[in-house]
Parts: C-alpha cells; structure tokens; sequence
C-alpha cells in the first residue's frame, strides 16, 4: 500500500484584500508541519499541489525543493462566487466581515449548493465532487510509495467524506474542522482507497506549538 498524505494549506489572510496569501502565523505553521515530517523521516516521493497560490506557498514554506506538480483539481471550491449566487450578488457585511457569522453562512452556502437550492455558480457541486475524483486518480496513478499533496479543507473533507463511503452532508462538516497544515492520510493501491487517519497536527502539541492553531 502507498501513502497520499493530504496537508490543508496554512492560515490565508481572511478578510483582506487578497485571501490567497498565507499570513505570517500561515508561513510559520507550514515551516513546523515541514520539520515535523522531516523529523520523522517522512520524504515524499512525489509532490502535488493545486493552482491556488496560498496551497504553493504553504509547500514552500514547509521546506520540500523538488518541484510539485499541479492539479486544479486540488483547489478549493470558490465561496466568494457561491455567496454571490445564493444572495443575487447582494451579501450582508456581517457575512463579509464577521467570522461566526461567515462560517455560519459557509456550512449554510455549501448545504444549499449541494442541494442545488440556487442558481448561477460557476460550479456546482456534481462538478467539484468529478474534479475531485479527477485529482485523486492523478495523484494516485504513481509507483511513488509516499505522495504529498498540498490542498483545501473542501477538498480534504471531500476525499475524506468519499474515502468513508458517507453522505453529502459529512463533506462540510469535516470541512469545518480541518485546522491549517493538519494532516489527513491515505492509503491507496489499485482501486483501494481508505482513510488511515484525519486532520492530524501533532506539530502543534506542545505548548509553543499550540499557539500556532488556526482553522482559517
């Protein structure tokens, strides 16, 4: 059996102007989660990423030099755009600016796009689930025994939710946990994919460490 370790990219700069750009706690949670596996002896054969620059910047700063490949299928899905749709282009400024009541609307948003309750989304969820299915085969097709990729909480809860045979629902509520840089590992072979462990950040368990802990 192979691994696919799949590390949530560090904390991005919620509520600026550009979201898709690790913060400084983000470079610093990514280096910790990088000596982390190093320290463990834990090298990646095979690196992969998404397009998205926050995910690039997390694997940079974790310290790995072998150039990654890529995969779209990896990004996140776009909440900005869902928000757009559901609220006819008319968000409330709490959901913009508050952070309970963005996450709120986050699990709320994702359960109606899953459910295909509005209209006007750039994607819906059949097609995020298909890129998905796309990503792993990607990733999996390899002779490679250690595969790191560097992805999102959607995504991470997506493969995760699919690995556990559950229902649409789980996906965003595993989402919801995910912490930045947590660790959540695969074991793949042939048509086998099973989950052998989820959201996992033994890099923040002491108490330097635990100062580190975000989920966004």
């Amino acid at each position: 059996m192979s691994e696919l370790l799949v590390i949530r990219h560090g904390q991005a700069s919620f509520g600026q102007d550009d979201y898709d750009v690790l913060s400084d706690l983000g470079h610093r949670q990514s280096q910790a989660v990088g000596a982390l596996l190093r320290e463990m002896d834990w090298v990646p054969d095979r690196l992969v990423t998404g397009t998205l620059r926050r995910q690039k910047e997390t694997l940079a700063s974790m310290g790995f030099t072998q150039a990654p490949e890529e995969h779209a299928g990896f990004n996140e899905y776009d909440f900005g755009d869902l928000l757009q749709a559901r609220f006819k282009g008319n968000v409330p400024d709490l959901v913009k600016g508050d952070r309970k009541t963005h996450f709120r609307a986050l699990r709320e948003t994702v359960f109606e796009w899953q459910d295909a309750a509005f209209d006007g989304a750039a994607e819906t969820f059949a097609e995020f689930t298909a890129r998905i299915d796309a990503a792993r085969a990607f990733a999996c097709d390899t002779d490679a025994a250690r595969v790191l990729v560097i992805s999102s909480g959607g995504v991470i809860g997506q493969l995760t939710r699919d690995a556990l045979g559950a229902d649409k629902r789980h996906m965003m509520e595993l989402n919801l946990q995910i912490k930045n840089t947590a660790m959540t590992r695969f074991m793949f072979k042939g048509p086998r994919f099973s989950l052998s462990e989820f959201n996992a950040t033994p890099h923040f368990m002491t108490p330097s460490g635990a100062k580190l802990l975000s989920y966004s």
